[in-house]
């Protein structure tokens, strides 16, 4: 005990580091799968070089694990934790390049404490490996540029490319790099560095296998991931809810004392920029430009675009860099306290749920509907299963259940990656199903008592059975509609 009281006492920082991380390992045999994690695990199962909303790199994270130490919603979840862990250790050496040792520390217990990282240590998304991906390419690339380390290109590129095989956003990185070069009056002329150039080349060859599915797929992936977006951008429909909504999540994420810092360098710098046309110091320059853009860029869409809470999460690595140049020891005790205290709230929701989640993003109920079904397909031989929900339900059953589990493109809608699995639905027909249709509302134990107009077009007959209803600890929490749906056709 006085061993561990003298660590506590000469190493504060790690300290607290260590606290929050083993806080947040205790967490995870608690939390239960979320969709997310099934969704991406789905991945896994059905190997392809990419797929139809977004790269592979945290399918194939999760395979491998799963592999390795078996398929469990604890092993999904460690494989978040370990690599969020590994991006916490190399943002930590990136932060070294930059800051004292005081504000070394600083920065690691601010990006340690925000709740970002909570999410990415809980929850399966492509965030996971992007952000790991997103601080090794900047690390290397500081060394490449900084340190005149030529052979850091070729590892910068690799980053960068197996950050792009993880999420789309990941085109920040090069876009940062050449925006930082052509700004930086020391370093513009690497913009003629063939070691730069063969970076970048690199990157876009480790991007090949995304590519190549998409062009065997007609850029699918790429038509969903922009044409959509930019359709509901060019509309210009300004709509408050928008950007209250991104300031609402970007509190959330990052507690209200960072995130206020943020605001305030950002400010700073651009007024200084555009009304003293002066620029930082090349090193601030450095990290700006892989902050800025994500950022600021994002940012300046809310008002009419909803922009998704995870998706300015990269440009938080560089920036809490820069916060950690700002902020002072009060201000970072009001941080931890506030993180502590979100912290404690969330802790008791996993392990009590406090509080009814309106919604299928929850970690609850799945494994009981899971169970259920599998009763009803004993009490409904050789039938399949199917939901109408884009992925969750689907998803989640097929990682708790042994036969296969349809999407929505069984009654002829677009069902993401599952349009995308060389299914033959013919071998379907003439065979009944179970449609399972989450009721988010749940007020009352009622049957919907109306069909969906879908079920009727793809089968001869549709009867609502018995809603299964979820409980916790006592509690009626969740509730399913159920459907027996006779005599398939896959084209009515």
């Amino acid at each position: 005990m006085d061993t561990l009281k003298a660590f506590f006492q000469k190493y504060p920082a790690i300290s607290i580091v260590i606290a929050f991380q083993l806080f947040r390992f205790v967490l995870l045999p608690f939390m239960g799968l979320m969709p997310q994690d099934a969704y991406y695990h789905f991945y896994g199962e059905n190997l392809s070089l990419s797929y139809f909303d977004h790269p592979g790199m945290i399918g194939y994270i999760l395979r491998g694990f799963t592999l390795v130490f078996g398929k469990t919603v604890f092993v999904v979840k460690c494989a978040d934790f370990i690599v969020t862990s590994l991006t916490i250790f190399s943002f930590y050496k990136l932060a070294s390049c930059f800051l004292s040792k005081q504000k070394l520390q600083r920065a690691i217990l601010l990006i340690t404490s925000t709740l970002f990282i909570s999410i990415l240590s809980f929850n399966s998304t492509p965030d996971v490996p992007l952000l790991l991906f997103w601080t090794l390419s900047i690390l290397f690339l500081y060394r490449a540029i900084f340190e005149e380390k030529k052979w850091f290109w070729i590892y910068g590129g690799i980053a960068m490319g197996l950050a792009f095989n993880s999420k789309y956003t990941a085109l920040l990185l090069q876009f940062g790099l050449i925006a930082f070069i052509l700004f930086s009056n020391k370093y513009r002329k690497l913009i003629i560095s063939p070691w730069l150039w063969f970076g970048i080349v690199i990157s876009v060859a480790i991007t090949f296998p995304v590519w190549w599915w998409n062009y065997q797929h007609d850029f699918a992936s790429f038509l969903f991931q922009s044409s959509n977006r930019t359709g509901s951008i060019s509309g210009f429909n300004i709509n408050p809810k928008y950007f209250f909504g991104a300031i609402g999540h970007q509190l959330f994420l990052l507690l209200p004392v960072l995130f206020c810092v943020f605001i305030v360098f950002t400010f700073k710098y651009i007024k200084r920029a555009l009304t003293k046309f002066k620029l930082p110091s090349s090193k601030t320059l450095f990290l700006l430009a892989f902050f800025i853009p994500t950022f600021v860029g994002f940012f300046s869409l809310t008002p009419v675009y909803w922009v998704k809470l995870n998706w300015l999460m990269p440009s938080y690595i560089t920036g809490i860099i820069l916060a950690g140049m700002f902020i002072n020891k009060k201000l970072l005790k009001a941080q931890l306290i506030t993180s502590i205290v979100f912290h404690f709230l969330i802790s008791l929701q996993v392990l009590f749920y406090l509080v009814p989640i309106k919604s299928d993003d929850t970690w609850v109920g799945w494994e009981n509907l899971a169970i259920e079904t599998k009763k009803l397909q004993n009490q409904y031989p050789n039938t399949f299963v199917f939901s109408d929900d884009k992925y969750k339900t689907s998803a989640v059953l097929n990682f708790y259940m042994e036969n296969k589990v349809y999407a929505q493109n069984i009654i002829g809608k677009h069902a993401l990656h599952f349009d995308y699995l060389g299914d033959d639905l013919s071998m379907l027909n003439g065979k009944n199903a179970i449609f399972i249709d989450s009721d988010t509302r749940f007020k009352t134990r009622n049957k919907k008592g109306n069909t969906i107009p879908e079920l009727n077009q793809y089968f001869s007959k549709v009867t609502e059975l018995k809603p299964i209803i979820v409980s916790k600890k006592g509690k009626e929490i969740r509730k399913f509609w159920i459907f027996y749906c006779e005599n398939y056709t896959t084209n009515p």
